[in-house]
């Protein structure tokens, strides 16, 4: 009579120990058994709730989106800046926190697209899609400040993101301090008429 209550608690433990185990270790490097282990679940429960390894996945970068992406990054930077320019800025003062962090584990979007290494795959094509919601989110800050041509600001604006993780990754904790110096001079370059 229990199983049916028990269900939903069960898919919660395994969606959040995949996070916990792909977000630090990557794709490749942690296997169904290992998951299975650390939830402390059966085989059959796992698969009752994602019916492969890839399922598993995408709902992982599903959850990282809400966490990161909207409950972190969009909610935070909204949250420190008064105005659209200083909440685009805002996003390098969180980079630069969690760039200290020891926690720091990079971009899941970024590592589990490198690791796929095909748009084509499914996880892939989620990771890719997962990273074209930030550049939105980016647009609208940069359509709310006023800048022009949001859409190629916010993909300049993304390489300075993906590029300052990539830099953190290799240990230079100095890398959003350096990003958002080169943001301003972005956002300069896009105030006002062309």
């Amino acid at each position: 009579m229990t199983e049916p209550l028990e269900l939903p608690e069960a898919r919660e433990r395994i969606l959040e120990t995949a996070y916990e185990l792909f977000s630090r270790n990557g794709l490749r490097a942690v296997g169904i058994d290992e998951v299975i282990d650390k939830a402390s679940v059966a085989k059959a429960t796992l698969y009752r709730h994602f019916s492969s390894k890839d399922e598993l996945v995408l709902a992982f970068l599903r959850r990282r989106e809400d966490r990161w992406t909207h409950g972190w990054v969009e909610q935070e930077a909204r949250r420190r800046g008064e105005t659209a320019e200083e909440q685009l800025l805002a996003i390098f003062d969180l980079f630069d926190e969690w760039f200290h962090r020891d926690d720091f584990e990079g971009c899941s979007f970024i590592n589990v697209l490198l690791e796929v290494g095909d748009v084509g795959h499914p996880v892939g094509r989620a990771s890719a899609e997962h990273l074209a919601n930030i550049r939105a989110l980016i647009a609208t800050l940069a359509a709310e400040a006023g800048l022009r041509d949001p859409d190629e600001f916010a993909r300049s604006w993304c390489i300075l993101m993906k590029g300052s993780i990539v830099q953190a990754g290799e240990g230079d904790l100095d890398a959003a301090r350096r990003g958002q110096r080169l943001g301003r001079l972005l956002i300069a370059e896009y105030r006002g008429a062309g």
